[in-house]
């Protein structure tokens, strides 16, 4: 039976590239300090990405190139589900007004893969890409009450459930009987719980064995969402959405 031997070079680099994404932009001495590894080191394995065209040098600062871009764009349309849904999620935030968003589960976390921005929306940190641990959007809820409970507690034993806000979920049992009521429900809501002031709606685009392969959502400002339209209105908009993307799936 073989074993992963992961390749330190290759770690190292790949260390380097998330430290400069978080910092936007880094000398070498601060990377060295960041990963623990001599400067001559450090160096010799930026001189490497930036060769290869994965980095650019801006005086002392090193930042992670454009052809990422063009990496996490050929990843993206990869993704089936991408470009069925990709009209569904426009048209949501056409009538609501709003930020509609899809996502997926990668790796026991959540990554946006689209946003359409409506009229009203306002600015928010999301972004094709971006990864955020499940349980703090209602995006990440929804997947995880439509996947079996053993997979949702290996996604919590990698990841844990970091407090991102005063309203995240941070406890285990509490999570599984919210899960429990979105599954009833048939969709997820977070009130605050990664974005203090904003709240998000969000259902399930599953298979025909019921399981969630994305999520769909509208997120506004909590003044917007509430009464009818939070309660009614957008729950009834998103389904309808997810309805017609399984659909597609289906079928095309």
């Amino acid at each position: 039976m073989s074993t992963t031997v992961p390749v330190k070079a290759a770690k190292v680099s790949l260390e380097i590239v998330e430290i400069l994404r978080e910092r936007n932009g880094a000398g070498v001495s601060e990377i060295a300090r960041a990963v623990d590894k001599p400067t001559s080191t450090v160096h010799d394995h930026l001189q490497t990405l930036e060769q290869e065209e994965y980095l650019v040098k801006e005086g002392t600062q090193y930042h992670v190139s454009t052809r990422f871009l063009q990496l996490g764009n050929q990843a993206r349309s990869r993704k089936k589900v991408y470009e069925i849904a990709r009209p569904e999620v426009d048209e949501l935030a056409e009538k609501t007004g709003e930020h509609s968003n899809l996502m997926i589960e990668e790796h026991g976390l959540g990554v946006f893969l689209y946003k359409a921005r409506g009229p009203d929306a306002v600015q928010l940190d999301t972004h094709a890409g971006m990864r955020v641990p499940l349980q703090t959007t209602a995006l990440g809820k929804t997947i995880m009450a439509f996947r079996p409970r053993s997979e949702v507690e290996s996604y919590l034993d990698r990841h844990g459930l970091p407090e991102v806000t005063e309203r995240t979920i941070t406890d285990r049992e509490e999570l599984f009987e919210t899960l429990d009521q979105v599954r009833e429900r048939g969709y997820a809501y977070d009130d605050e719980e990664r974005v203090k002031g904003m709240r998000c709606l969000a259902a399930p685009i599953t298979d025909q064995d019921e399981r969630a392969i994305a999520a769909v959502s509208v997120s506004g400002p909590k003044s917007r969402m509430q009464g009818d339209r939070f309660s009614d209105e957008i729950p009834e908009q998103i389904l309808r959405s997810a309805n017609v993307i399984e659909v597609n799936l289906t079928y095309s």
